[in-house]
């Protein structure tokens, strides 16, 4: 979406945007978990960019690359526990990095 500055975008506007219709963005919140819109005082969903960051890669997950729901559900759920791996492996390399610097300084 264009950063238009708005904090919150309707249901209306993010499925504009997908091109979809709006039943169909509550039916990707019930099919997948992750996706929860905060809710305003009168009940209507109000999504933030984070949000519509999550359904962009829904929609790329099952409409462009075709993954059926229960697989597409599965490779978001692992793809968090990949990225928290990533990161201690980041941080293993830089503890050696910084062994390894202190070393060659003191040579």
């Amino acid at each position: 979406m264009q950063s238009t500055g708005k904090l919150y975008y309707t249901i209306t506007e993010v499925a504009e945007q997908f091109e979809i219709n709006s039943s169909k963005l509550r039916f990707y919140e019930k099919e997948f978990p992750s996706l929860k819109p905060k809710k305003n005082r009168s009940g209507d969903r109000i999504y933030t960019q984070a949000d519509i960051d999550h359904i962009r890669e829904i929609f790329e997950l099952v409409e462009t690359k075709g993954l059926k729901l229960p697989a597409a559900r599965e490779f978001l759920q692992t793809k968090d526990k990949r990225g928290r791996e990533v990161q201690e492996h980041i941080k293993k390399l830089q503890g050696i990095k910084s062994f390894l610097a202190s070393l060659r300084d003191d040579l």
